[in-house]
């Protein structure tokens, strides 16, 4: 008798579960259908003017009926967890024979009314997401199909189609497009239309059928990795190719490639990610008589960065202007022989006036503007292309208010001591090594130093009373607010002789606040003027074993090749480390807008 009872119990149970889980949810849905049904026939009830004519078909949504308060309360799904779509629930009213009938469809989660509510399938032609340039046509590419499960394919003349387009201005735009099956259920689709500006394309309107530009250009300057270069020109390819616009270091021509690997190191990785490694020209060896082609006979491997031929500075002339000439003296690619290779300037003097390129030794030291391909698709986000509002690419961000220094970037500016510097790196330790834009001081008989001593040998010791290190370590501390920087350990490069990159024979270590410049780091080279229009020459701290042998750097930013006289007198530059708690108040780290320090 007890297993009977318990056998009934189960079956009761389980019948009550299913009532529960089955057939009672689906009487609820059921319900709910026809108290939205009823709802529906009382709104049109009252506003007899909306119901259709023809073979129209009205719908009113959930919403409207919660609106105009024919609802008086919320429609559940039927385990009363979440209320039903407002927006995908409707009643739709159709005249057929005569007569209104009406079609509930209840969205509600997992229970949804039988009804066709679902819209027909749109492709489009093209891609869903366009981009064209500024200015040019959009040009509309249509719809390829509409089709719906019940009704079919349906004539694509009947999608409407809604833009708000503008080509003429930056920006992101829709193209919707709508559809309609025979039961009403609406379909919309949206194209994103990216209004750019492409570099490529850009450049290519400024320059029109040239693939160059010449003479000095004021509309083809470009900020990358926070360093200014200006637009050579355009490759068949499609892309674009830049030149530093003044040196960077000066480097022997017999080790540029090591350098150039160095140089490439400090560019950041969104602007590396742009590069197009590419042949570039190189004519090895040229003759004399062929320095005033502009033919390419020959070119390198791809490269990543490299440096201009011959042939992109010839191709730059413009009457007696061309960008592609340096102030200072700098290398191009070509070589005389294996012992000599050219370089080039605005203007050589004396016997050499008005020559373009000259031979010197490779392993003298010259200034090094390093060129690189960057993808044509690259889209310029703003700036104008002068030199005070140069193409920018969104590569670097901007350093906020409180953020510390040793945050940024390579090539950033900052002022401090009313003095302009810049970031050379953010080193592991946390502190910042910057050097100064120009030289410091203003006044020339008390701001240049010999260096001399009984040996004749130009040695940068900080603890030498006859060294320019010791000089820069005690006097230049009165030019240069120091409560910003912390003494830092430098290492000085000595050389047999020459001095020449990746060739030191030892180094030496000292402790000091503040040191010269070494001659191959980031920005030790200077353009012919400082931001006051002042030329001021500065020593380095590159020394030889050799007597006489020394670095530094004439007036007009050239290197000095040669011995150093025992009274030859030149200028301080400094480099130093920013404390690893330093923090910026205001400014963008450009040029004309530095930061400001706290």
């Amino acid at each position: 008798m007890k297993k009977k009872i318990t056998v009934f119990l189960i079956l009761g149970i389980l019948l009550a579960a299913g009532w529960f889980l089955g057939l009672s949810p689906i009487i609820k849905f059921h319900n709910n259908e026809n108290l939205v049904l009823e709802a529906a026939k009382n709104y049109f009830d009252l506003n007899a003017s909306e119901l259709p004519t023809g073979n129209r078909i009205k719908t009113v949504t959930l919403k409207t009926l919660y609106r105009n308060k024919f609802l008086d309360k919320d429609v559940y799904d039927p385990y009363g967890t979440k209320t039903c779509s407002v927006d995908k629930s409707w009643v739709k009213v159709k005249r057929v024979n005569d007569e209104y009938q009406y079609y509930v469809n209840l969205d509600c989660g997992i229970f949804k009314s039988s009804i066709d509510a679902v819209g027909p399938e749109i492709e489009l032609n093209g891609d869903k997401v366009v981009t064209i340039n500024i200015g040019e046509e959009y040009k509309e590419m249509g719809v390829k199909s509409v089709i719906d499960k019940k009704d079919g394919e349906l004539s694509i003349e009947d999608v409407s189609i809604k833009s708000n387009v503008d080509t003429s201005h930056l920006g992101t735009y829709e193209v919707s497009y709508i559809a309609f099956d025979t039961f009403s259920n609406k379909t919309e689709v949206k194209r994103t239309v990216k209004v750019v500006k492409k570099l490529y394309q850009t450049m290519k309107n400024v320059l029109g059928e040239a693939t160059n530009f010449r003479g000095e250009p004021t509309n083809n300057y470009v900020r990358l990795s926070n360093m200014l270069y200006r637009v050579y020109g355009i490759d068949s390819n499609k892309n674009v190719i830049l030149v530093a616009d003044v040196d960077v270091s000066n480097v022997n021509y017999s080790k540029l490639d090591e350098w150039l690997e160095y140089y490439y190191k400090h560019l950041n990785k969104k602007t590396q990610k742009m590069i197009v490694p590419s042949k570039y020209c190189n004519m090895e060896v040229v003759d004399e008589a062929s320095l005033a082609t502009t033919e390419c006979s020959s070119y390198t491997e791809a490269k990543k960065v490299y440096i201009p031929s011959i042939v992109e500075v010839n191709k730059a002339q413009d009457l007696d202007s061309n960008f592609m000439k340096t102030y200072t003296m700098s290398w191009v690619s070509n070589k005389k022989n294996d012992k000599e290779a050219y370089l080039t300037r605005k203007i050589f003097y004396y016997e050499e006036y008005g020559k373009s390129f000259l031979p010197y030794d490779v392993i003298q030291n010259y200034g090094v503007r390093p060129m690189m391909v960057i993808k044509g698709s690259s889209l310029i986000q703003g700036g104008d292309g002068s030199f005070q509002d140069p193409y920018t690419f969104g590569d670097s961000s901007i350093g906020r208010g409180g953020s510390l220094v040793n945050e940024r970037s390579t090539g950033e500016y900052i002022r401090i001591s009313d003095r302009l510097f810049r970031i050379v790196d953010v080193m592991k330790d946390g502190t910042t090594k910057v050097i100064s834009d120009t030289s410091i001081g203003r006044d020339i008989n008390d701001m240049f130093f010999a260096a001399n001593s009984d040996s004749g040998k130009i040695t940068y010791n900080p603890e030498d009373k006859s060294s320019v290190a010791y000089y820069i370590e005690n006097r230049a501390v009165e030019y240069v607010d120091i409560d910003y920087f912390e003494k830092h350990e430098i290492e000085v490069p000595i050389y047999k002789k020459e001095i020449i990159y990746n060739e030191e024979v030892s180094t030496k270590k000292y402790s000091v606040i503040l040191s010269a410049p070494n001659m191959y780091e980031m920005f030790s080279a200077k353009s012919t003027f400082d931001s006051e229009g002042i030329s001021l020459s500065y020593w380095l701290l590159n020394t030889s074993k050799t007597k006489g042998i020394g670095a530094a750097i004439y007036d007009m930013g050239v290197p000095v090749n040669e011995e150093i006289g025992e009274y030859d007198k030149y200028g301080l530059r400094v480099v130093g480390f920013l404390k690893k708690n330093t923090t910026i108040t205001s400014g963008k780290g450009t040029y004309q807008q530095p930061y400001k320090l706290k």
